[in-house]
């Protein structure tokens, strides 16, 4: 009996647990995309800027 209980218990959980981790690696890579890609606009924005003439922009 106890051995059911356990083995019920572990695979109740494995599915959120497995669905939880692809969320969190989804989510976490679009984030990380997204941080990228705002910082590559920056370092083009500060290079067009520079090559107009114009000052740096702020933070």
């Amino acid at each position: 009996m106890p051995q059911e209980f356990w083995a019920n218990a572990i695979f109740s959980l494995i599915p959120t647990v497995v669905v939880g981790l692809i969320f969190w690696f989804t989510i976490r890579g679009i984030l990380r995309a997204d941080r990228s890609e705002r910082k590559a606009y920056a370092d083009i924005e500060a290079e067009e800027r520079a090559r107009a003439g114009l000052p740096a922009r702020d933070a």
